[in-house]
């Protein structure tokens, strides 16, 4: 008998063989530790009533900042742990099995962190690392804008003003996290910038821009079916004043390709946890609350086979969606080594959201079902899974994932970098 390292950590199954242990040796295994008890004890047992009252989960994120979650994708030569990124979205998953809108919260943070690492200049990434590790700060994110189409992002603009000053007017919408971040990453575009360099891009900035900076509104509207303790609603900028310092984006930064194929990795990890806990609950609450149907023949509602059968290829479906998300954040990593293409990745991050959604979103819709009539209380709150599946998985179209495998395929084209492809 082998007796495991005193130094190796085991997070506990998501779904008992099926999905096994998770061990991880070293000081991220004890920062994932520390997050899964916090997730077990604090998180998943409040997470039906924030669903109720909605709004930021300021207690949630408090109970996480000290675990060193936050620190987990700064690189290691400046500070952080630098997790590969499969390890980011096993976190991601599991944050989501407990509650899907801090799930959501911490992987804005995470996408962040991965992306401003790549081109910010040396002296803010120093400022970032010492203020996430000293301080546990938390990112929050003001892109989106409501333009014609879905990826429309030049309408906030910003003007110089003195002293190395940029002032921002805007409005953004969709702002995951940002009303209780510590920092706000918001897009904006200087016209004056862009023509005198001839180039769009040159006048694209992303400024991160401190709470309580005035003129930085929240307005706390979100009121989505779904999800509703991220308050993803609307933040306006009125003369926002921030220092250049604070840009992440310098003009001649190389943008790197595969931003977009980490965000849809995150979203699968996502719509996999909130399936798995659809299951989990489900099958908690089966043997100590449903009757059997009479047809069965059998004594308690566990013993049923059609609820067995359900259940098993619910549990098949979720078991292929966790493969198919961690694969897609090893392919991840093998792109930023060098050792694969960008559409190879691209292929992995499609079939990694195709699959999660189906399976996310089967879970939580026909799961119930093996609960009967009595799981539709209110006090065991199944509904929140599909709404917040449902609205997880709207958030961009998965039939595009299908079809671009499907063109793929057929005729080995490739989809070029874009904001959802």
């Amino acid at each position: 008998m082998t007796t495991p390292s005193p130094d190796v950590h085991c997070l506990p199954p998501l779904l008992h063989d099926l999905l096994p242990p998770y061990r991880i040796s070293g000081a991220t295994g004890a920062v994932l530790l520390r997050v899964q008890h916090v997730l077990d004890t604090r998180i998943a047992p409040t997470a039906a009533q924030r669903d109720r009252s909605g709004g930021y989960p300021h207690q949630a994120i408090a109970a996480l900042k000290p675990t060193g979650i936050l620190a987990l994708a700064v690189p290691v030569e400046w500070g952080g742990m630098g997790v590969t990124q499969d390890l980011s979205l096993e976190v991601m998953l599991r944050l989501a099995v407990a509650d899907p809108a801090v799930a959501q919260i911490y992987k804005v943070h995470d996408d962040l962190l991965r992306e401003i690492f790549a081109y910010a200049p040396p002296a803010l990434k120093a400022q970032l690392a010492a203020r996430i590790l000293g301080e546990h700060i938390i990112l929050g994110m003001a892109v989106a804008e409501n333009g014609r189409t879905a990826d429309s992002f030049l309408q906030t603009l910003a003007r110089p003003g003195p002293d190395g000053m940029h002032v921002l007017c805007g409005r953004k919408i969709y702002a995951t996290g940002a009303s209780g971040a510590d920092l706000v990453a918001v897009s904006s575009f200087n016209p004056v910038a862009a023509q005198q360099a001839g180039s769009v891009r040159a006048g694209v900035r992303m400024d991160l821009v401190p709470r309580g900076t005035q003129g930085m509104v929240f307005h706390h509207d979100w009121n989505r079916m779904g999800q509703r303790a991220t308050d993803s609603g609307t933040v306006t900028l009125e003369q926002v004043c921030v220092h250049d310092s604070w840009n992440a984006l310098a003009s001649d930064a190389d943008l790197p390709q595969h931003v977009a194929l980490r965000f849809q990795a995150g979203f699968s990890a996502i719509l996999a946890g909130i399936g798995i806990g659809a299951l989990r609950t489900v099958c908690a609450f089966v043997p100590r609350n449903a009757r059997p149907w009479g047809a069965a023949g059998v004594e308690h509602a566990e013993q049923d086979p059609y609820v067995r059968r359900l259940l098993g290829e619910i549990g098949a479906d979720l078991f292929g969606a966790y493969c198919a998300v961690m694969e897609a954040g090893r392919m991840l990593e093998r792109y930023e080594g060098g050792q694969v293409s960008r559409g190879a990745v691209a292929m992995a991050a499609s079939a990694a959201r195709s699959l999660a959604t189906r399976a996310g979103l089967r879970a939580a819709s026909d799961a119930p079902s093996a609960a009967g009539a009595r799981g539709t209380d209110a006090a065991y709150a199944l509904d929140r899974y599909w709404r917040d599946a449902r609205t997880v998985s709207l958030h961009d179209p998965v039939e595009w994932k299908n079809a671009e495998i499907g063109r793929h395929l057929l005729t080995g084209w490739l989809p070029k970098p874009g904001l959802y492809q």
